[in-house]
């Protein structure tokens, strides 16, 4: 450290010392730098006079008047934290939301929203969260409780379901006599994309509400991502178009929405309720209705025992084909359309082989 060596300004070395030790010497202190040098002579007597706490306390005060300067700038980049109950929805959030959404999906492409249990860690995202999206029209019954004890009344909650027509009666899974739990409709909404457009549209309309300034991004975003979809919805029909048998049984009642848009025919449903067992005179008459039938095709899904659809198919020698209904269940189903494309293709692949029933 230079020394000064005015010794006729004995005040401007006590000063100079003070500030040596809170480690802050202006660089006009150091006697190398002389056409500053004599600047710092004739300002270290007014600086002398300063407490000394004043020279702590001004670089914090400093500090803090610069970080106000910053802070609405940094809280406008800041994502919204956003948690939805199922990876589609995740997409859908993210196609839209982009760089301006953080978000998180309570359910894995492997779980079965109707059995899916919370975990702790859902309720802390939950709790966090600003925006929870939920498909609803009875499908996710756990989520209220969780909702509830979450205590976050800054959460607003998107049911993007909410408007949207739903199937009823044979193949459905819809069932009042024995207390089914969708006894208002069908909840599989998402596997008709002309659904799934408008549960995206909703999902538009309340990020613009959080984030208006992004409303001409998300509105871009929205525009690009439905053409998308067209997209594939009509390459679908294409692959379909030459099938003259389309004629399935399914695992559980999810895909009915799938089967009206791209007109596959559903014959039979193995559990109307998933988290039960067929029963033995159920399975009886499926086995029966496939022979008599004909029907080339059992839908099995991943996030289902397979057992009893795996019986089935050896007892009737009809063809086991896998499909998800939820992304990412299976390699190649790690995007909504990849799994639309997938649970098509491998339909229309299946049917189209001739059979091996005697």
């Amino acid at each position: 450290m230079p020394c000064l060596k005015n010794r006729d300004t004995p005040i401007s070395l006590i000063a100079a010392r003070r500030m040596r030790k809170l480690g802050r010497v202006p660089i006009f202190a150091d006697p190398d730098l002389t056409p500053m040098k004599d600047q710092w002579y004739r300002v270290a007597p007014l600086m002398s006079r300063l407490p000394r706490h004043v020279f702590i306390i001004l670089p914090v005060l400093l500090a803090f008047v610069g970080s106000l300067d910053r802070a609405p700038s940094a809280l406008a980049q800041e994502p919204i934290p956003v948690v939805t109950t199922l990876p589609f929805l995740q997409e859908f959030v993210e196609q839209i939301g982009g760089a301006s959404v953080s978000v998180v999906s309570l359910i894995k492409g492997t779980e079965s929203e109707h059995t899916y249990t919370p975990k702790p860690s859902d309720l802390v995202a939950v709790s966090r969260a600003r925006l929870l999206v939920q498909v609803g029209v009875g499908l996710e019954v756990w989520v209220a409780p969780m909702i509830e004890s979450a205590k976050n009344p800054g959460l607003t909650v998107v049911t993007t379901g909410q408007g949207i027509p739903l199937l009823r009666g044979q193949g459905t899974g819809e069932s009042d006599e024995d207390g089914h739990a969708h006894a208002s409709g069908n909840p599989h909404i998402w596997l008709d994309p002309e659904n799934a457009k408008m549960m995206i549209r909703a999902i538009t309309d309340a990020l613009i509400k959080m984030a208006p300034a992004q409303r001409t991004a998300f509105l871009a975003n929205q525009a690009r991502y439905l053409n998308e979809i067209d997209t594939v919805e009509t390459a679908i029909k294409e692959q379909v178009k030459p099938l003259k048998d389309r004629r399935i049984v399914t695992h559980h009642a999810a895909w009915p929405y799938f089967a009206r848009r791209f007109g596959f025919q559903i014959e039979g449903v193995i559990l109307e309720q998933p988290g039960s067992e067929a029963s033995a005179k159920a399975l009886t008459g499926l086995i029966k209705l496939i022979r008599q039938k004909k029907i080339k095709v059992i839908v099995m899904e991943p996030q289902l025992n397979a057992k009893v659809a795996q019986t089935l198919a050896e007892e009737t020698g009809a063809a086991l084909v896998t499909l998800t209904p939820l992304p990412g269940a299976l390699p190649g189903t790690e995007r909504y359309l990849d799994m639309l494309s997938y649970d098509a293709r491998q339909l229309v692949e299946a049917l189209s082989r001739p059979t091996t029933r005697e």
